[in-house]
């Protein structure tokens, strides 16, 4: 009995202190295949069984991260794994395809809304992305998909305000003929065209005031 109560708590103790070096590197190889795009180290670490939503220590989630890497084989095999989160947020509040959006990455804007990502969160959403980003194609298909153009973030900006301001122009005339409100304004009482004017896009802003589509 006494060797019972003291022998084995023991051992116990000195198995979990085993156990958390393993845990501890298989979480540093995970970030580290991610961001090197290092396929076979992921697949083997999936097979034993490592969770594929685990967030790194400033809360990024691993599919986030392999888009902004610009990773595509880590990409494939996250999206491939069955109970992935799809939707799941950085400490920041930004989804798989708000960085999708955000970088153009038409193929896995595609891939991701296939696996079920949504169109609409609280604040900022992937269109807000999409209209600040490269490519209006994205801001198309978003909108066809059924994306809200008037999304409002939590100060109000709205995805024409981010196109005038920082996206593609050809983005911000899309919006315009979709049917964008360029009379909008934010919470600091600014309009699309007042971000247009602030980035030095006076023919843009010139549009924006007028309302020309």
């Amino acid at each position: 009995m006494t060797l019972r109560r003291h022998v084995l708590p023991a051992l116990a103790g000195a198995l979990a202190l085993a156990a958390a070096p393993a845990r501890a590197g298989a979480y540093d190889d995970f970030f580290r295949a991610v961001r090197g795009n290092d396929a076979r180290t992921l697949r083997a670490l999936f097979e034993r069984g490592f969770d594929p939503n685990t967030p790194d220590e400033s809360g990024q989630v691993a599919l986030y991260l392999a888009l902004r890497e610009d990773a595509p084989a880590v990409t494939e095999l996250l999206l491939a794994q069955p109970d992935l989160k799809v939707d799941a947020a950085n400490a920041a509040g930004e989804t798989p395809l708000m960085m999708a959006a955000l970088r153009g990455q038409q193929v896995w804007v595609e891939r991701l809304l296939a696996r079920g990502a949504s169109l609409e969160r609280d604040g900022w959403t992937p269109l807000h992305y999409a209209a600040s980003g490269p490519a209006p194609q994205i801001v198309a298909l978003l909108l066809d998909r059924g994306a809200a153009i008037e999304a409002r973030s939590p100060n109000g900006t709205t995805p024409l305000m981010m196109a005038a301001g920082y996206g593609a122009i050809d983005s911000a005339d899309l919006l315009l003929r979709r049917g964008a409100d360029p009379k909008l304004r934010n919470a600091n009482g600014l309009t699309a065209a007042d971000f247009a004017r602030r980035a030095g896009r006076d023919a843009l802003a010139a549009r924006l005031d007028s309302g020309v589509k």
